[in-house]
């Protein structure tokens, strides 16, 4: 995909673009025992963690967000700013589940604007007091980041919502992503001013901070890193629309750990990581996890929870009792029907209302008997699109009241101002039936709140007079496209767009009897309060642990440009294959074996030419004109085309078919692998390849002498990957009893005999090297893939069981930067070429003439 991404974002936040002052480093490092604090100023690349100074501190989590869990105020007559912790903010109570010993450090922005001058006075206060870390972003970028990229692009985006004309949401604009990248660049050098590389995790919320990761792990490539989408996840034919699709998801990537509410929204982030970047994944005793360039990254699925203590402490207020007490009297006689909703376009504000004015129509008799109350929570965006939901909204409560209200009663409550939690908690206590119908909502809290405000407190039951042992009861109408929804199996789950069901479910609910009320709320009871905003917290921190406990296990290399960075984590002990040292190896011995892979190794994998260039076919014939090499190309193509394509080099060995057939040189008879030649099964497979092949577009199938392989790279990868699970299962059931191997590969399904491997036939042909006295004391075996890996192994398994003392010298790489068993790597097929080269440029050939000429010619010398 073609980006105009910056190549250099170190440099963006200074760029001609947006004129965005170096952030000031105002605030220390943060220490809790004296020690040496790190010099370093945070603003250059390095390409490893030797700056970062270990300090011996307890157990921190720097929680980024791009709100600090604080409320600020100025003082008009001093103007001095006064600040206090936001106890709504649920920040602040995932302290809950961590231990009392870890310190929590907060990185974000302040929700309101402080002047420049009052800045580092700020900075410091809130840091002191609160162990706050406050992000200024100048005011033009901050309105570009946050109310231009967030709202305007990526939150519809998230939420389904396509820009197809000026009046349907904004169109991509460049200049808001550029102010998206900058605020995420001064994200992270608050970050890197304040993190200590061994004790810290780092803890990013929501889409806001997106490529945040991106810059802390170039900076720092051990940085413990999780993130947390608290919006859905759109599927991968929205999100593909995103110009800066791929920056996005590698800058998620780059964490350790990423969570999600639902399945569905992994499901879709997953699907995007296939389609996009060609990633696969699996489950691993439980978790999903993505093979990242060597790197596991584990995804979570867990929804967050509320505060039961504090919802309870203002349960127990006595104005919370007053006001219940005050609206039971307002509505006696009447079912109350609770929303609370934000004001925009995909709360469903609208069809919830048409959906019970539709009840009102089909059930006449319920008329007096019900009241919808609807509260208005604050708009969070501002736009055309949030007055023309309000003006709907309003339009349609207005008309169904002159229909079905009168003087005394209407039928819909309007509730468009701040409510007080007191208050809100109260109508939460009242209300017979919630109904959430947003058409598309990342979590939703409000079902938890009023569950738990139906089941009240003991204190608020002696404030009305209700005895302790009395049945508690609630009733959800959910609309199915909201986080929240799988996790309450009680709920009467709805398509909000289907206003005929909502309304038939709205009458259910209310018409439900107590018993099975009763049992309905005690389900949802019991999940809200055992899987409360602390238990996500310290559920996410004990995966966030295990994911990022092998970081000091491997080395690591970064790759890649501005937001194309990724890391690469290998072996310790793997490394990149010099050319000049295998060549001094090979100059050294005097027995040799080279053993190569065919396509991704002399070829590239991409290549639509398969026939070898004129470089690796000079190379290879040089190789093998010394007779005291041994040269192999061991590959899983046929042999005709195999014996075609490198017909000029007369004394490669090819071991074809991944060994079924084999033979020394061009002059020589092919050998089968000594298995039976009974291939009957290729009967039974090939009919049902034949049947997955016509259901899956793209798909085709390879038939071999020995083997049959069906390849589905060129289909949809999900479903192609989904079919090759179900014909990998399919055929391992009909060929249970047959002497053949299914194996799935990378876009493949192969059904082989059994003992047929590149592994075995390399072990075969050393095997034979020794028998003949031609133990090699030089070997070099280079492959790309997994069916490679087992050429890496047997090499040393064969050669260590020699009798010889001999030592031997095992070159042993795959191509690319990739886990492997071997011990060397080289990044693509022209460095394998430049190595072949090398080797063949140190080669002294002999004429190979026959014996009885040999004794003239060397006695004329």
């Amino acid at each position: 995909m073609g980006s105009k991404s910056f190549g250099n974002l170190l440099d963006l936040a200074s760029g001609d673009l947006l004129d965005i002052p170096q952030t000031p480093r105002s605030l220390p490092r943060v220490m809790t025992i004296p020690g040496i604090i790190s010099d370093v100023d945070g603003y250059g690349i390095s390409d490893g963690d030797s700056d970062v100074i270990s300090l011996p501190c307890r157990e921190r989590k720097i929680i980024v967000a791009n709100f600090l869990p604080l409320n600020g105020k100025k003082d008009s007559e001093t103007g001095k700013w006064k600040f206090s912790l936001d106890n709504d903010s649920p920040l602040l109570h995932l302290k809950d589940g961590f231990s009392p010993e870890t310190e929590v450090i907060y990185v974000g922005s302040l929700k309101t604007h402080v002047d420049l001058s009052d800045q580092d006075e700020v900075s410091q206060n809130i840091f002191e007091e609160f162990n706050c870390v406050a992000t200024f972003l100048p005011q033009d970028v901050h309105k570009k980041f946050y109310l231009g990229f967030c709202k305007q692009q990526l939150w519809p985006l998230f939420h389904y919502m396509l820009p197809m004309c000026p009046d349907h949401g904004e169109r991509f604009d460049r200049g808001l992503w550029q102010a998206y990248v900058s605020a995420n660049k001064i994200f992270a050098d608050k970050v890197m001013g304040v993190i200590n590389l061994e004790e810290d995790y780092i803890w990013i919320h929501d889409y806001h901070l997106m490529v945040l990761p991106t810059f802390l792990r170039r900076r720092f490539h051990r940085v413990k890193l999780g993130f947390f989408l608290h919006s859905p996840f759109p599927s991968s034919e929205i999100y593909r629309t995103l110009p800066v699709r791929e920056e996005l998801l590698r800058g998620l990537l780059n964490c350790d750990l990423i969570g999600f509410h639902t399945f569905d929204y992994a499901r879709h982030f997953l699907s995007c990581c296939c389609r996009m970047l060609g990633l696969e994944y699996e489950s691993k005793r439980g978790h999903i996890a993505l093979d990242y360039l060597g790197r596991t990254v584990f995804l979570k699925i867990l929804p967050i929870g509320i505060h039961m203590g504090r919802l309870e402490s203002v349960l127990n207020l006595p104005a919370t009792a007053d006001k219940l007490k005050e609206i039971q009297e307002k509505y006696r006689g009447k079912k109350v029907i609770l929303g609370v909703d934000d004001m925009d376009i995909f709360k469903g504000l609208s069809l919830k209302i048409l959906a019970f004015e539709h009840l009102l129509q089909q059930y006449p008799s319920m008329l007096g008997k019900i009241v919808l109350i609807q509260i208005v929570n604050p708009a969070r965006g501002s736009g055309k699109d949030v007055q023309e939901a309000r003006k709907e909204t309003y339009d349609t409560v207005k008309r169904i009241n002159e229909r079905y209200g009168s003087r005394d009663f209407e039928p819909v409550v309007l509730i468009d101002r701040p409510v007080p939690r007191f208050e809100k908690s109260a109508y939460y206590a009242l209300a017979e039936c919630c109904i959430v119908n947003a058409v598309r909502d990342g979590m939703n809290l409000v079902p938890y709140k009023y569950t738990v405000c139906r089941q009240g407190t003991p204190s608020m039951d002696k404030s009305l007079g209700v005895s302790d042992d009395s049945p508690r009861t609630s009733t959800l109408v959910l609309s199915e496209f909201i986080g929240c929804s799988p996790s309450l199996s009680g709920a009467i789950r709805v398509n909000p767009w289907d206003v005929d069901a909502v309304a038939d479910s709205i009458y259910s609910a209310i018409t439900m009897s107590d018993f099975e009320k009763q049992l309905r709320h005690k389900k949802h009871f019991h999940y809200i309060s055992t899987h409360d905003v602390a238990y996500w917290a310290r559920s996410f921190s004990q995966d966030l642990g295990r994911a990022s406990r092998d970081h000091y296990s491997k080395r690591c290399w970064g790759v890649g440009w501005g937001l194309g960075f990724r890391l690469v984590a290998l072996s310790p002990n793997f490394r990149r294959l010099s050319i000049e040292q295998t060549v001094n190896a090979y100059r050294r011995s005097s027995k040799r074996a080279i053993f190569l892979d065919y396509d991704g190794t002399l070829v590239p994998e991409s290549s639509i030419v398969k026939d070898p260039s004129a470089e690796v076919i000079s190379a290879l014939k040089s190789l093998c004109s010394d007779p005291n090499n041994t040269i192999f190309i061991i590959s899983g193509r046929g042999k005709v085309s195999l014996s075609e394509w490198l017909a000029p080099c007369e004394n490669l060995g090819i071991a074809a078919e991944h060994g079924y057939f084999t033979r020394w040189n061009k002059s020589s008879d092919w050998e089968t692998s000594g298995l039976s030649d009974d291939l009957e099964w290729k009967k039974v497979v090939e009919p049902i390849m034949r049947l997955y092949t016509e259901t899956t577009d793209g798909s085709n199938i390879e038939a071999k002498e020995s083997a049959l392989v069906w390849h589905h790279q060129d289909a949809d990868p999900d479903f192609g990957s989904c079919q090759a699970k179900e014909l990998l299962d399919h055929l391992e059931t009909v060929l249970v009893n047959e002497p053949v191997i299914v194996n799935r590969g990378h876009h493949i399904v192969e059904v082989k005999p059994q003992g047929v491997s590149k592994g075995l036939v390399t072990g075969k042909i050393l095997s034979r090297m020794l028998e003949d006295g031609r133990a090699p004391d030089f070997v070099v075996c280079i492959g790309d893939d997994r069916s490679d890996e087992e050429m890496f192994e047997n090499i040393s398994t064969t050669l260590s069981a020699q009798s010889s003392s001999m030592s031997t010298e095992i070159f042993a790489c795959t191509v690319g930067r990739k886990p492997s068993k071997a011990k060397y790597f080289l990044d693509e097929v022209s460095d394998v070429v430049k190595l072949l080269q090398g080797l063949a440029n140190t080669t002294s050939p002999k004429p190979r003439y026959p014996s009885h000429l040999r004794v003239s010619f060397e006695s004329v010398v």
